[in-house]
């Protein structure tokens, strides 16, 4: 029978990196569950790979502030690229209302340490990028260290380096219960035998809430598709640009090889394990695409190179990490709405903290993240979504 100091289910990125910071911290026991034959399978390597500070609650903002200098030092830290391009985030207002919650929102952030954040005139804008449609443009919010990742690669550096460690990697395993003992968590069974340990986490991503029910408890994590389109080489507009957010719609994009990545997020879609990609799609965003950049009128997109992946949502699209106070030594780190590569340094060394001291340092208040906050009704309330 084997036994662990700690099992994570789940190997993508959120996985690898709680891997990487309990053994960095010297908790050496650590094993790892995929179920997959490889990892990154799941919403890891079908990330957009974005990277921003510039959120409206103080613990998503935080969270920002670990992750971001971890991913600019990460290739010297872990001896592996992370693939970081401080491009940095453009948000472009068009109504007067845009603008004020732009403001707002950099008051909080300023006040937590983000310090390069600003605000940006039309003509600023105009001067980044060009090719935008500009007539209707009020103005933006803009933060130079917000960019893009890569990562599967990101999540190779944490689980390389996990095992260099200590750390063991089971690929090709599923879980099938989680084993209790005298009212807490006591390890799992799995398709290769039982592993007892005194803590487990729960970091499968989108299957959360079916990992949580097995320990029967509740995880309000459902999964929701994203779909995402490259584009053929382009070259009408600049590849160092930054990501951009047209606040109007919803459109964004950013620079991806020669091409560009296309995103928006619809609201006529539900729920639901699909992983299928609707060529309709296309002609969606293609519109909102032209509509802001005109010389995006002649895009060339390949159906067959767009993909979909799962968001994993909670409930008030933050990240649930924390013990379950129906079950000692069972821990939540999932529900990240679209923000778990972003924030995934942060959650690692978040639940390593947890597991090995009770407490953390990298937010201040680490309890509203706590899986509680759903039977208590405190929930938060993040709305810069994409």
């Amino acid at each position: 029978m084997r036994t662990a100091e700690v099992v994570i289910i789940g190997g993508g990125i959120v996985g690898s990196s709680i891997a990487y910071h309990l053994t960095d911290a010297g908790c050496r026991n650590v094993l790892v569950l995929e179920r997959e034959t490889h990892q990154g399978k799941g919403s890891t390597g079908k990330s957009m790979g974005g990277v921003r500070a510039q959120f409206t609650t103080p613990v998503n903002i935080q969270m920002s502030l670990y992750s971001i200098p971890f991913y600019a030092a990460f290739d010297e830290r872990l001896a592996h690229p992370a693939g970081y391009r401080p491009q940095g985030y453009l948000f472009v207002a068009t109504k007067p209302a845009h603008l004020e919650y732009l403001q707002t929102n950099q008051k909080l952030q300023k006040s937590l340490g983000l310090k390069n954040v600003r605000m940006l005139a039309k003509a600023e804008i105009v001067e980044m990028v060009p090719q935008l449609r500009s007539d209707d443009i009020l103005g933006g919010s803009f933060c130079p260290t917000d960019g893009f990742v890569d990562p599967y690669s990101s999540m190779v550096g944490f689980i390389k380096r996990a095992m260099d460690n200590g750390a063991t990697l089971w690929k090709s395993i599923e879980v099938t219960e989680i084993l209790k003992e005298n009212g807490r968590v006591a390890g799992v069974a799995t398709t290769r035998g039982e592993v007892h340990a005194p803590a487990v986490v729960n970091a499968a991503g989108p299957w959360a809430a079916d990992v949580a029910a097995m320990a029967g408890v509740d995880l309000p994590v459902k999964p929701l598709r994203r779909m995402l389109i490259p584009t053929e080489p382009f070259e009408e507009v600049s590849h160092e640009i930054p990501m951009v957010i047209d606040m109007t719609n919803g459109f964004h994009f950013r620079p991806e090889g020669r091409g560009f990545l296309l995103a928006w997020n619809d609201p006529e879609e539900t729920p639901g394990y699909k992983f299928d990609f609707h060529p309709e799609f296309i002609e969606k965003v293609l519109i909102r695409a032209a509509d802001r950049v005109p010389c995006f009128e002649n895009l060339a997109v390949n159906p067959k190179r767009a993909w979909a992946g799962l968001y994993e949502m909670s409930p008030d699209h933050h990240g649930i990490i924390g013990e379950f106070e129906e079950l000692p030594g069972f821990h939540a780190a999932s529900g990240f709405s679209g923000h778990g590569v972003m924030h995934a340094p942060a959650t690692g060394k978040i639940v390593a903290d947890l597991i090995m001291s009770g407490t953390t340092k990298v937010v201040d208040n680490v309890g509203v993240l706590s899986p509680a906050r759903f039977r208590t009704g405190k929930l938060l309330h993040e709305t810069a979504l994409l």
